[in-house]
């Protein structure tokens, strides 16, 4: 009996990602080619096109207040309860939340910063030049308006150009920038699309944006993905040295944490077991010097080596010398002489012989 189950797709998927521990080698980065080139420069042609459109009060600004008037949210309220939550796909907080959690994944699996550092360089780029158009410009916006027909400029607002539409276009789009095949990144390209646009026209609807605000943002939010690959040097020279600083931290904590020997007292007497015990050296009697004399004395004196020399090739086991009994010569200590007449009080001879 067969117990193969059909592999669904999401069974796929998380499959392929288990086989890519790091990252693709195939994958090259981005270069600014030609192609990109043209359409970086095209889109700044745009963005600069819009800006003196709003500077100018042009069409685009009649444009803007004809829209407003019309006000889109009444024309269609039973869309206003879902565009209010889907316009959070375009605040920068929320938004930029999701994907850095999802490049932090794909940053582990890879064995690479790479997709964080991408990500917070194009987040400090969008916070950089669209904050400072903001700022400069400072156009209020529908719901803030003042004078009809007017570009409402240099008013102390910060609505020109769409924050959430531009945030939109980057966050989403820079997950197609950091696609690993490019099949993936055409339909994250086409999602990014379409995600984009639909932020930018539920602001619109909302009525908090005006059309050019959403055109800026659109053409902001796309320069700073085509600008991308110039920066790539600077990427890659930040990954190196934060994986540089983490492998110092890294050597740091483990000489830290290793261990230190601690000397351990050993008492009088006893010997470290790491040393072999070794079994104390029997001293050598001095030599025994040979008497002047022959005789019974000698062979006293060979009588006495040859006990000495039998009693250390003996089997028992050697003591201490003061665990030792000391050998006593035999006899008196001064050897017979055969001549020596004993001294017999009844064999003195008599005086006057």
């Amino acid at each position: 009996m067969r117990t193969d189950r059909t592999l669904t797709r999401l069974d796929r998927v998380f499959a392929r990602l288990d086989r890519e521990p790091e990252r693709p080698a195939h994958l090259e980065i981005p270069r600014m080619s030609r192609h990109r080139t043209v359409l970086f420069g095209s889109t700044l042609g745009f963005y600069l096109a819009i800006v003196v459109a709003v500077l100018t009060t042009s069409w685009l600004v009649r444009l803007d207040w004809q829209i407003m008037f019309f006000r889109p949210y009444e024309q269609w309220p039973e869309l206003h309860a879902f565009l209010d939550y889907f316009v959070v796909l375009g605040q920068r907080g929320p938004t930029a939340v999701m994907v850095a959690a999802w490049l932090g994944w794909r940053s582990w699996r890879q064995h690479t910063l790479r997709p964080l550092i991408t990500l917070g360089v194009s987040l400090l780029l969008l916070n950089v030049t669209v904050g400072a158009v903001k700022l400069g410009l400072g156009r209020l916006g529908p719901h803030y308006a003042t004078q009809i027909g007017s570009a409402e400029l240099f008013a102390g607002g910060d609505i020109f150009p769409s924050g959430h539409t531009a945030n939109a276009v980057v966050t989403w789009g820079i997950l197609a920038y950091l696609a690993s095949t490019l099949r993936t990144r055409r339909y994250l390209s086409v999602l990014s699309a379409v995600v984009a646009l639909g932020v930018g026209a539920t602001t619109v609807y909302l009525g908090t944006h005006w059309v050019s605000d959403v055109l800026l943002g659109w053409a902001a939010g796309l320069l700073i993905l085509l600008a991308l690959p110039w920066f790539e040097p600077l990427i890659a020279v930040a990954e190196a040295w934060i994986l540089a600083r983490r492998d110092e931290l890294r050597t740091r904590l483990r000489e830290r944490r290793a261990p230190v020997p601690v000397p351990v007292p050993v008492p009088v007497g006893v010997r470290p077991a790491m040393y072999p015990q070794r079994i104390p050296a029997v001293e050598e009697e001095p030599p025994v010097r040979k008497p002047v004399g022959t005789g019974r004395g000698a062979a006293t004196v060979s009588a006495t080596s040859s006990r000495t020399t039998a009693h250390l090739s003996s089997p028992k086991p050697h003591t201490v010398r003061s665990e030792r009994t000391p050998v006593t010569p035999v006899g008196g200590r001064r050897p017979p002489h055969p001549e020596r007449v004993s001294r017999n009080p009844s064999a003195r001879p008599l005086a006057g012989g």
